[in-house]
């Protein structure tokens, strides 16, 4: 393992949208990335749409630290608890995956 992800973690989370919602979703989820992108600890985030289910978007967000200490210093921000009171309205399920990274390739997405 590279030893610069040793000290990375990565949040996959899958969101279903409610019908007729993706806009204002996709929007507050855009807003959110804006705050968070200051953030010391925030690595890098990417935001797809699932081409099979037009309703599903994810994000995969790469930060430095671990799983505990996102949770414990990350979570907890002002504008975290803004967004989330905000979901229960757009999404009907959210699916959380944590991952630690264990070897990257190319890095130049939008490149």
């Amino acid at each position: 393992m590279c030893p610069k992800l040793s000290n990375q973690i990565v949040l996959n989370i899958r969101f279903k949208i409610k019908p007729g919602q993706k806009e204002t979703f996709r929007s507050n989820l855009f807003e959110l990335i804006e705050q968070f992108k200051e953030v010391p600890e925030f690595i890098h985030a990417i935001v797809s749409e699932d081409i099979d289910n037009p309703n599903d978007l994810h994000i995969y967000e790469v930060w430095k630290g671990t799983r505990e200490s996102w949770i414990e210093h990350e979570l907890p921000k002002p504008y975290r608890k803004e967004y989330e009171k905000t979901l229960g309205s757009m999404i009907e399920d959210r699916i959380v995956s944590w991952h630690k990274p264990i070897g990257e390739w190319g890095g130049n997405l939008m490149g």
